[in-house]
């Protein structure tokens, strides 16, 4: 019974989508520590990083599929609630370095030391809490969210003017972040971590560690979006999709709706980018960068919009091939990864999981299994 409904909320893809994602939390952790260096299986520790960066990567798609896919809200800024989720983690591990730095203050961070900072800004407050920088991971992009789309929804701006306005908040973040006086560390951004709840940041049990807890929290948000939306509340959310005015005209408040899930979809972009900076060692201005949201909402569309699945798809499967062929066709590798984009464009409008799906329509029904028993009339005169 458990087992039925769990199939239930997961679906078949999304079952082998955690049976895939299970697999990689046991292989890659043996694959690192108990498999010889010069073993073609052997996964070394960069490759956990990078791994784990595409994780985050994953989560990123995923949420910008729950506002795009089931709500029809094409998002061009949720980069901007991944870079301040791993912003609100960065000044946590800032607080944590202490007496470490390069200067040696126990309170400010080495970039406000060379700035001439008097004194830590009350914004840092609190930071030196993991608890507390746990809360302003989801709490700050979550009521970013909020505010702007109170503001955007109830005065029902929708379509490109909707995403352009996403874009330009992202963008004005970015030149905001790049200032020094901000106190985030201007261009340099926030760097040099050392620890993690006394767990060494360099050390390859704590990546692998950031690995398995990736894997975990992907998992847990694919859950998550599948329960919004199989719940009746989905429903809802794909009605505003197909046809905001007449579900307006029923009585739906429609803006409630799209609030809701617009600030649960930034909440979930923060806790990827909580994650991702402590794998990758580095936050900066340019996580705010309009191409790094428009290019997720890419990865959407290549894995398949509306999916979930597709969703992680593309964010894993666009950055290997991003990864493959930087490596492979450094000269012409965008151009590799542009025709990729147009390929989908006109041949995959669905993505990759809804060609597959296509696909299996197209295969032949099964022929039925010959009936036992007495034999038909037919058997028996053509053996006569």
């Amino acid at each position: 019974m458990i087992s039925g409904r769990f199939l239930r909320l997961t679906g078949t893809s999304g079952l082998i989508l955690l049976a895939c994602l299970l697999a990689a939390a046991i292989y890659v952790p043996v694959a690192n520590q108990f498999i010889d260096p010069g073993s073609p299986f052997h996964v070394n520790t960069a490759s956990v990083v990078v791994f784990g960066k595409y994780l985050c990567f994953a989560m990123l798609a995923l949420s910008i599929d729950l506002v795009w896919g089931y709500c029809g809200i094409l998002s061009l800024g949720h980069g901007a609630f991944f870079a301040l989720g791993g912003y609100a983690m960065g000044m946590h591990l800032m607080r944590e370095i202490g007496p470490r730095g390069v200067y040696g203050n126990p309170i400010l961070p080495d970039f406000m030391v060379f700035l001439n900072w008097e004194s830590l800004p009350w914004f840092w407050y609190g930071f030196d809490m993991f608890w507390f920088a746990m809360v302003m991971v989801v709490l700050v992009p979550g009521l970013l969210a909020f505010v702007f789309g109170f503001l955007a929804f109830r005065s029902r701006v929708t379509g490109v003017y909707l995403s352009i306005i996403t874009q330009a908040m992202t963008f004005a973040l970015m030149l905001a972040f790049f200032r020094n006086e901000m106190g985030f560390g201007g261009n340099n951004g926030l760097t040099d971590f050392k620890d993690v709840l006394g767990f060494d940041l360099q050390a390859d049990s704590t990546r692998i560690g950031l690995y398995l807890l990736s894997i975990a929290a992907l998992a847990v948000m694919f859950l998550i979006c599948r329960a919004i939306v199989l719940s009746r509340l989905g429903k809802v959310l794909i009605a505003v999709r197909d046809a905001e005015s007449r579900t307006r005209f029923i009585g739906y408040r429609v803006e409630h709706y799209k609030l809701f899930v617009f600030t649960v979809s930034a909440m979930m972009a923060g806790v990827a980018g909580a994650l991702y900076v402590p794998q990758v060692g580095i936050i900066n201005p340019g996580e705010f960068a309009p191409a790094n949201s428009i290019e997720a909402v890419i990865w959407v569309a290549v894995g398949g919009r509306g999916t979930l699945v597709g969703a992680v798809i593309g964010g894993i499967g666009v950055n290997l091939a991003k990864s493959y062929f930087t490596g492979a066709l450094p000269e012409i590798w965008l151009f590799a990864l542009g025709g990729l984009f147009v390929v989908v464009t006109l041949f995959m409008p669905k993505g990759i999981l809804g060609l597959i799906s296509q696909w299996r329509r197209r295969q032949p029904p099964p022929e039925p299994a010959a009936e036992t028993g007495a034999p038909s009339s037919t058997a028996a005169e053509e053996r006569a």
